[in-house]
């Protein structure tokens, strides 16, 4: 009985999931993906998920405010509908420096994280997905 109480237990234990993005947010729809999949993990009802985003390389630009494309800013859209789900997201402090983002202003909720955080995040995480 104990046994099928932990299993139980662990069955609707929530899962930890971090999501790092590397691609940059335009030229492909990598970015776009990424952002389609941890909206849809963010939406669950039941057995919504504990997400963690960490944008690297060239995908820090995506945290850059008012970026004209195409179809009006709907990358802007998504990143602010992830982080109202409460969704962190945390941009390589490195990567961003590296592109000259650390004196810019973000997209309010965005902030920026280290190698240390990604590393916690990493050993927490029950699955790593990576685009």
């Amino acid at each position: 009985l104990r046994f099928k109480i932990l299993c139980n237990h662990l069955s609707n234990a929530m899962q930890n999931i971090l999501m790092i993005v590397h691609a940059p947010p335009y030229g492909s729809e990598r970015v776009l993906s990424a952002l389609r999949v941890a909206l849809a993990l963010a939406g669950k009802d039941s057995d919504k998920p504990q997400l963690n985003v960490f944008l690297m390389s060239d995908a820090t630009v995506l945290a850059l405010p008012n970026q004209q494309d195409a179809s009006g800013n709907t990358l802007q859209k998504m990143l602010e509908q992830l982080i109202g789900h409460g969704v962190p997201v945390r941009l390589c402090k490195t990567c961003a420096g590296n592109r000259g983002l650390l004196d810019l202003p973000l997209i309010s909720g965005v902030t920026i994280g280290t190698l240390a955080e990604l590393a916690d995040a990493t050993l927490a995480a029950d699955k790593v997905i990576t685009f």
